[in-house]
């Protein structure tokens, strides 16, 4: 039931699948609307399958922008949105969303902005809009820092740890899995998800894929992400004869069937909410990722899977041949992962968090955190 007098929250985030981020939108939206707001989305760009699941949820759903990276379309959208809905509060997910939400603000005034970060913000306009925002949500202790650095008050940051509940997939088998995505149903699979830009640092990735193809064989690799490196990624992937066992989707609606079947999770480099890390935790899959904030604060290491240095290169490969070639281990790692993510990242407690600093927001006049 919708709280009379309410006006809408609406969740401002990019084209996104429901693993990190994207997830974090869907739960935070269920979690609004059982509070009794009525909820909407406004989608900026790009792709992806949680819009569609969204609407089939039963939310309204409105797309800015195809383009694949958020811009002034979007924020020019944004702001004849809020002059129709007349929105209470704009959740925007990302640094980007963050300062869409604050320049379209500028141009139609009136609801309050609740920033949800999970990197450190860059110089210029995404600095910009999050001392923009009525509130800044930050999804770890080093973000909430690099926030206060970049001048946000204190007083308006949040810290909200992200909660998890694994995500039911359609019903595919192991074989319609690897018939829809080409793979081998009798390989060994992994999964990254990660936007292709040079932060992330694919790159890595895409060596240790190569050093493990010539120690076992039988793998393949899932990459999910899209972003400016989408070509160099599939040209070095040929150019590194590991092609064949690189499959790179820009989006992928059956993410949630393909999770709990790969062997392991690995992340690069830095990426929102650990790209699917949290997500693997939940249906008991070992993470290994090169060390970064939101992986320190998601994998306990050498426990639910591995934190590896940058450097030496070589780790990040070895780690995951570790687990890759390791039962028990794999299956040690799984188990903790499951119980982890049970026992540290409730949604409840996420959710509840949020909605918090959403009606902290309110009692603001907007543009005042």
């Amino acid at each position: 039931m919708t709280k009379s007098g309410r006006r809408p929250i609406l969740h401002l985030t990019r084209g996104l699948d429901p693993v990190g981020t994207g997830r974090q939108v869907e739960l935070a939206a269920e979690a609004c609307r059982a509070a009794g707001h009525e909820v909407q989305i406004a989608i900026t760009a790009g792709a992806g399958s949680c819009a569609g699941r969204l609407a089939r949820a039963g939310f309204v759903v409105h797309t800015l922008s195809r383009r694949p990276r958020p811009g002034i379309t979007a924020a020019l959208k944004l702001a004849r949105l809020i002059r129709e809905i007349r929105p209470g509060t704009i959740v925007a997910w990302g640094r980007r969303q963050v300062a869409i939400a604050a320049a379209a603000r500028r141009v139609a005034p009136g609801p309050a902005v609740v920033a949800v970060v999970g990197l450190a913000p860059r110089p210029g306009l995404e600095t910009w809009g999050l001392r923009q925002a009525d509130r800044v949500v930050a999804t770890t202790a080093g973000v909430a820092g690099a926030c206060r650095r970049a001048g946000v008050l204190e007083t308006a940051i949040d810290l909200v740890i992200p909660g998890i509940e694994p995500v039911a997939g359609s019903g595919l088998s192991r074989g319609q899995v690897a018939a829809r995505l080409g793979l081998r149903p009798d390989t060994v699979w992994t999964l990254c998800v990660a936007p292709l830009d040079p932060s992330t640092h694919v790159d890595r990735l895409l060596w240790a894929i190569d050093q493990l193809g010539v120690v076992h064989k039988g793998l393949e690799h899932v990459l999910v992400g899209s972003g400016p490196l989408l070509a160099r990624v599939r040209r070095r992937a040929r150019l590194q004869h590991c092609a064949e066992r690189l499959f790179v989707f820009p989006w992928l609606d059956c993410l949630p069937d393909l999770l709990p079947r790969v062997r392991l999770v690995w992340q690069p480099g830095e990426v929102a909410d650990a790209g699917c890390l949290l997500d693997g935790m939940a249906h008991g899959v070992a993470a290994v990722a090169v060390e970064s904030d939101a992986a320190a604060a998601i994998v306990a290491d050498d426990q639910s899977g591995r934190i590896v240095a940058a450097d030496p290169i070589s780790e990040f490969p070895r780690r995951a041949l570790g687990i890759i070639e390791d039962d028990a281990l794999a299956a040690r790692y799984g188990s903790a992962a499951r119980a982890r993510a049970a026992a540290e990242f409730p949604v409840a407690r996420s959710t509840a968090a949020l909605l918090a600093s959403i009606e902290r927001a309110l009692t603001l006049e907007p543009g005042r955190g």
